[in-house]
């Protein structure tokens, strides 16, 4: 039986209808990538390339025709596309064309008269129709939510957060979207969101962090879990370079300090 790359069985590897990353080496240890229509925690503290692979994951998929959205909570979407044109990969035309739409969240909460400081569970029903219409209507297939934390400091029951990203991930996928989540985390082991919740609900989980070895400081990538699919739990190293995310098998050996 043939073995497909981070000895994953390949007789599994076509079990379901996948969506490229177009990151190669995160497509191979998933079997060919994300199961589609799954939603996915990409967690990690800061500066660990959370939001880069989530935009590259929309250049990818616009470049083969998947539409992207992007919701922006902290940062302006004009800043995001700045940032991200010093990317070789990436194209202005994307944006322009409507491949990928970028839309900012406080924008949204303010025509959406969503100003308070706690949501309601009537807020968060509007909120949530409102993002699966904004998929609808720009035809999105994937989706990037960069960060959930940020809105989640709004929802502040764990009840509430429970049911926000239950019905978040739900609408998702009846739209036919792959989808990102973005959790922000502290260096210190510990719950892959701010809630603990949040991970146990989705279909998966990407950990990032940092890995101190002899001196440098090494970005460190490992799949926690994935529905739909066998996949490797080992850790990588990843690069974040020009051409997009590299990634490779994190040799053990020497002294390594996680973080």
């Amino acid at each position: 039986m043939n073995a497909t790359p981070g000895g994953i069985s390949g007789a599994f590897a076509g079990a379901l209808e996948r969506c490229r990353t177009g990151i190669e080496g995160l497509d191979n240890i998933l079997s060919g990538g994300f199961p589609k229509g799954n939603t996915v925690l990409v967690a990690g503290n800061v500066g660990t390339g959370k939001t880069t692979l989530s935009l590259e994951f929309l250049v990818r998929g616009a470049e083969v025709g998947e539409k992207g959205l992007f919701l922006s909570v902290t940062e302006a979407s004009t800043r995001l596309v700045q940032n991200l044109s010093t990317f070789e990969f990436f194209r202005q035309e994307l944006v322009k064309e409507g491949k990928i739409v970028f839309v900012d969240v406080p924008i949204l909460y303010e025509k959406l008269g969503l100003n308070r400081d706690e949501l309601t569970s009537d807020d968060i029903d509007v909120f949530v129709r409102t993002i699966e219409s904004l998929a609808k209507e720009t035809g999105a297939t994937r989706v990037v939510v960069d960060s959930l934390t940020s809105i989640l400091y709004r929802i502040r029951q764990p009840e509430r957060v429970r049911d926000f990203v239950l019905k978040l991930s739900q609408v998702l996928n009846r739209s036919g979207c792959t989808s990102l989540l973005v959790s922000e985390i502290g260096q210190t082991p510990g719950p892959l969101s701010p809630h603990g919740v949040e991970e146990a609900i989705v279909d998966g989980v990407i950990l990032l962090g940092n890995t101190r070895r002899q001196g440098d400081i090494l970005r460190v990538l490992q799949v926690v879990k994935m529905r739909g699919t066998p996949h490797s739990r080992a850790q990588y190293v990843i690069e974040l370079t020009p051409i997009g995310l590299l990634m490779a098998p994190h040799l053990k050996g020497g002294r390594s300090e996680e973080r």
